[in-house]
């Protein structure tokens, strides 16, 4: 297992390769179609769609015309889900508990302090206040 190729390059042995996933860099854009997130992701179109129906934290905006524009973060969890689905085994059940436990997580940090809600309630009546008086 030699990390130094005949010219003096280094090679990475292929177990590191295989433990290295690339996320492609994505355009500068702010929607993208489905076929564009498919020559991205490497998944056919249909396979997106379905994934669209069992995870509900992928949904794209649709246009009046009813064509589906995903975003960065959109496509990023199509990113991950992929790499869940197709490079680490997972089911699609599996994979659903497993993005269901982070999110839980996600959620947890993101809970706003409960001094945060109080401000916000008195913010409230102090606007309720201030819209009497104006009112008067």
């Amino acid at each position: 297992m030699a990390l130094v190729g005949a010219t003096g390059e280094f090679v990475a042995p292929s177990f590191l390769c295989l433990l290295v996933t690339v996320m492609p860099e994505l355009p500068n854009k702010l929607y993208f179609k489905i076929g564009e997130v498919a020559k991205i992701t490497g998944v056919a179109s249909h396979v997106l769609r379905y994934w669209e129906s069992e995870f509900t934290t992928i949904t794209p905006k649709r246009t009046n015309s009813g064509q589906r524009l995903y975003r960065q973060e959109e496509i990023k969890q199509l990113l991950e889900l992929k790499e869940l689905l197709h490079e680490k085994g997972y089911t699609i059940s599996g994979a659903k508990k497993l993005l269901a436990k982070k999110e839980g997580a996600a959620k947890v940090k993101r809970k706003p302090p409960s001094t945060t809600f109080k401000k916000l309630q008195q913010i409230k009546r102090e606007l309720a206040d201030l819209q009497k008086i104006v009112s008067l």
